[in-house]
């Protein structure tokens, strides 16, 4: 005969591996330092910068 499977203890233990899952996913989608952070929005800032210095105006002078 098979082993006897408790379905309560292997539901909890699926449960258990897809939230490790998921928090990894989490941990590596958000967990960044506050420094981190700061320096990502510093880049996009100057590079939105560099970008509007090469824009051409579409204005004519009146």
């Amino acid at each position: 005969m098979g082993d006897l499977v408790n379905l309560k203890q292997v539901k909890k233990r699926i449960a258990r591996e897809e939230a490790a899952k998921q928090s990894e996913t989490n941990r590596a989608r958000f967990g960044r330092t506050k420094n981190e952070r700061s320096r990502d929005e510093l880049q996009e800032k100057r590079a939105s910068d560099v970008l509007d210095q090469h824009h051409l105006d579409d204005r004519t002078p009146a």
